[in-house]
């Protein structure tokens, strides 16, 4: 019996999964593996929101599994020598993977091709599993080996024919193998995490992903950018660990629609920063294009913005909802870090590695990408672009209702004046006073 080993990273899922279905067609065994990578645990141990999200995620994908005669295997330690441990246990031919794009799984992939090449076992990496469109598929004229700006990519990304989803394996031999439990959060997490998160895996993610498509996405263009409405397709942290397709989502939205294009074009631009990483996993860390001024260190300033308590309700909202929770939506997201890198002036990997830490959809790419689009070191165009808050809450909370939902302390005031509390005679000691000015106030 031949055995074949798919390693699962961030496409947790059965269905339209390209490694998956490659290791059931071309062996009749298929070791489903998991490993709790001690290296990356150490980075994300402080960010209990994803790992709690993961968890419930693997738990998911084991029982998708077992419905089909499977299991998941986990395993913990250096994934590259659990891997190669795995394959010489089951005398594995070959291992079967999503191909990556950030700095961490290029640098995973290739310890593992080194490791496994020692014992003549191969390894092949699957493009588009975790993205619509492979990250390596579209390339503009000038020669370039990426898209620096989304406008021209998104045009050539909706002329690449999407693929058609593949379907899940109806069954799946396991050989036996010792494996691990999955464990409890509070074993990989320190801290607490957000008191209403929601998790999830692939099963609830399709159950949402058939809900969105059966109707609220044609509202998407309308409301998406209105915070009070929940108007989003919450489908944003499955995208992230791969509980649901990329491909397949684009694949099944009518592009047609206005909200179903402005739909997939949120899809585009995360497949477009995948892209961009892919071509320089530097620019994680590092600027994109040159800032067009020096960074302050504020600490208090900084404190605020992080604890919702910057003066202004529309930026504090969403900071509050993301402690509470562990998602913004996109429009709360733009305000706030705005108010952090244009305003504040403080440098945006300051403003990532909170997102990071409380963020269940922390995607490398989108968020350190989107981080500097807004800081003005991205490919946003127009890199001096300010959010005023004030004026964003008149156009998308002018009745306040989203502000009201998060800011408890100022519920009593009634519509828009919620924007401009100072206005209205609130103490300090219920509210604090704006920690900067804007016109319009």
């Amino acid at each position: 019996m031949t055995a074949s080993i798919v390693l699962f990273t961030r496409d947790l899922r059965v269905h339209d999964n390209p490694a998956l279905d490659a290791a059931c067609r071309e062996a009749d065994a298929v070791v489903p593996l998991f490993v709790f990578d001690d290296e990356l645990l150490a980075r994300v141990a402080e960010a209990p929101n994803r790992i709690r999200f993961l968890l419930a995620a693997l738990t998911e994908l084991d029982g998708e599994l077992r419905a089909r005669g499977g299991r998941l295997v986990v395993r913990r330690g250096q994934v590259a020598e659990e891997v190669a441990r795995l394959a010489a246990e089951v005398h594995a031919r070959e291992v079967h993977l999503a191909e990556e794009v950030t700095g961490y799984g290029l640098r995973r992939d290739a310890r593992i091709r080194e490791r496994l090449a020692r014992i003549g076992c191969a390894v092949h990496t699957h493009p588009g599993s975790l993205t619509a469109v492979a990250a390596s598929a579209l390339r503009p004229d000038t020669g370039r080996d990426h898209y620096a700006v989304f406008g021209p990519y998104f045009r050539r990304w909706l002329d690449t024919p999407m693929r058609k989803p593949l379907p899940a394996p109806d069954a799946i031999v396991v050989p036996s193998v010792a494996h691990e439990s999955i464990p409890d959060p509070d074993t990989l997490a320190s801290g607490e995490g957000s008191p209403d998160l929601a998790v999830g895996g692939e099963t609830t993610g399709r159950k949402l992903l058939e809900h969105w498509l059966s109707g609220p996405v044609r509202s998407y263009a309308d409301l998406k950018d209105l915070p009070a409405a929940d108007a989003t397709s919450g489908l944003s942290p499955y995208l992230h660990f791969g509980c649901v397709s990329a491909a397949e989502v684009a694949f099944r939205t009518d592009a047609s629609d206005p909200g179903g294009h402005a739909f997939i074009r949120q899809v585009a631009w995360r497949d477009f920063y995948h892209q961009v990483l892919a071509a320089d996993p530097g620019v994680a860390v590092r600027d994109y294009r040159t800032p067009w001024e020096p960074w302050r260190s504020d600490p208090q300033a900084v404190a605020a913005w992080c604890a919702g308590r910057t003066g202004y309700p529309m930026v504090d909202a969403g900071m509050r909802q993301l402690l509470a929770q562990g998602i913004m939506p996109g429009r709360a997201r733009l305000i706030a870090a705005s108010f952090l890198v244009k305003t504040l002036r403080v440098d945006w990997r300051v403003g990532a590695r909170h997102f990071e830490r409380w963020l269940v959809d922390a995607d490398v790419a989108n968020n350190r990408m989107n981080w500097q689009w807004m800081a003005g070191t991205g490919t946003d165009t127009r890199s001096s672009r300010v959010l005023n808050p004030l004026r964003q809450a008149d156009r998308f909370d002018p009745d306040g209702d989203y502000a009201r939902r998060w800011l408890p302390e100022l519920a009593a005031l009634p519509g828009a004046e919620i924007h401009r509390p100072w206005r209205a005679g609130v103490f300090g000691s219920d509210y604090p006073p704006p920690i900067v000015e804007f016109n319009g106030m």
